[in-house]
């Protein structure tokens, strides 16, 4: 049965929900599910924004269908060939073959690429242009790697409806409503938006502040974004920008320290510990994750979060402990830059962690140690706890200052 609901006047979200799936792109954690957005716009011609994955597509159908009411369909505006949004793209041509497909040139090269697709009914569009659909202009504005190379937004300039594609998009199921303003977002999304920017769009942070200036210029009303609810009040919009440009320039939403600990019979862990009670002690917030239970794509997400990062590994085969390792390596891929951090280290007989922790990430850009490496010798001892206590005390200091 359909589940049409109207965004706006003439505006439709067609989209459903996948509960079922466990790793978006086969590699992030989704436990609450997500949403596959795509949106019908009824002017004088009809307009589908996108298209959805496979999961969700007899819903989608049955959604379009009743949208149009018996009326044709007029365009389809492809914004990104990633397949959670494509997958149905050949279906939907088939199912209405007089329709006209708008979308750019890179665009145009992935559905040949993707589908048996001729190339046919394709009207090719730049930055800048523009569509007349009857009451309506859908100006067109190109987001290159946000997040991948084709990707294009539009706008409908009478409404100032954004479709942003993947950009403002998040994790998460929507149920109840669709719209932001409707849901608990802070405390149900927020984390799951966090985590969703760093992991699949933060190393584009040049590329998603071009993108901001393009949006700062435009009277944005609405956000229609590919996964995750729709924005719709000008001070939530204002509030989700503001974290995007938080994000994208790489600089820490809060104040605080997160403490990464890999720990093999507990020793390490120990120490990560009582650092986090001195800090504690101190007044300076803190949390810990162990690193070989978390899942990256939380740490990842959690590092960017702080301003302070503490970095706590024993040693293993001579070097970094294997999921400590991992992490460093996602952080690097990921362009993670401006933190102050600390280290620690375990080794029974020839401690390493240390020295090869702080040659990776010093290669970062502009971050700054603070306090000695605390170095552990197999657990932790009264004249260590002194140490870890030093370096309370440094990272307490600049914290507050």
């Amino acid at each position: 049965m359909q589940n049409v609901i109207e965004v706006t006047k003439d505006l439709y979200y067609l989209g459903g929900n996948d509960r079922r799936l466990a790793l978006f792109e086969s590699a992030f954690p989704i436990p609450r599910g997500v949403s596959y957005n795509s949106y019908l716009l009824t002017d004088e011609k009809t307009v589908l924004f996108d298209t959805v994955d496979s999961a969700v597509s007899e819903v989608f159908f049955e959604n379009l269908s009743h949208a149009l009411g018996g009326r044709k369909l007029d365009y389809l505006i492809v914004h990104h060939m990633e397949p959670d949004h494509s997958a149905t793209f050949l279906r939907v041509v088939e199912t209405y073959p007089e329709v006209m497909v708008i979308t750019n040139q890179k665009v145009a090269m992935m559905l040949k690429n993707y589908f048996p697709f001729s190339g046919k009914n394709v009207r090719l569009v730049k930055e800048g242009d523009s569509l007349n659909v009857g009451k309506r202009n859908i100006a067109f504005v190109l987001a290159p790697m946000v997040h991948w190379p084709e990707v294009m937004m539009s706008f409908v300039q009478e409404d100032g409806i954004l479709f942003s594609a993947d950009a403002f998009g998040t994790f998460g199921a929507l149920g109840g409503s669709i719209f932001a303003d409707e849901l608990p977002f802070e405390r149900d999304f927020l984390d799951d938006a966090r985590r969703y920017y760093f992991n699949i769009v933060g190393k584009y942070g040049a590329q998603v502040q071009s993108v901001l200036k393009k949006a700062a210029g435009l009277p944005i009303k609405t956000i229609c974004p590919l996964h995750g609810p729709v924005w719709r009040r000008g001070e939530d919009i204002a509030w989700y920008l503001g974290k995007y440009d938080t994000w994208s320039k790489y600089l820490p939403e809060e104040r605080g320290v997160v403490l990464f600990y890999a720990s093999v019979y507990g020793h390490t862990q120990n120490a990560a510990e009582i650092l986090g009670l001195e800090l504690a002690k101190r007044g300076v917030p803190v949390k810990l994750y162990d690193v070989s239970v978390t899942h990256v794509s939380v740490l990842l997400s959690e590092a960017f979060r702080f301003s302070h990062i503490v970095f706590a590994a024993t040693t293993y085969n001579n070097g970094i402990f294997i999921s400590m390792e991992n992490l460093l390596s996602d952080l690097k891929a990921h362009n993670f830059q401006g933190r102050k951090y600390a280290l620690m280290e375990n080794g029974s007989w020839s401690p390493q962690a240390g020295g090869l922790m702080e040659k990776t990430v010093s290669e970062w850009k502009n971050m700054e140690k603070l306090g000695e490496t605390v170095t552990v010798t197999s657990s932790v001892k009264e004249e260590t706890r002194g140490k870890i206590e030093a370096l309370a005390a440094a990272i307490a200091e600049d914290y507050k200052n």
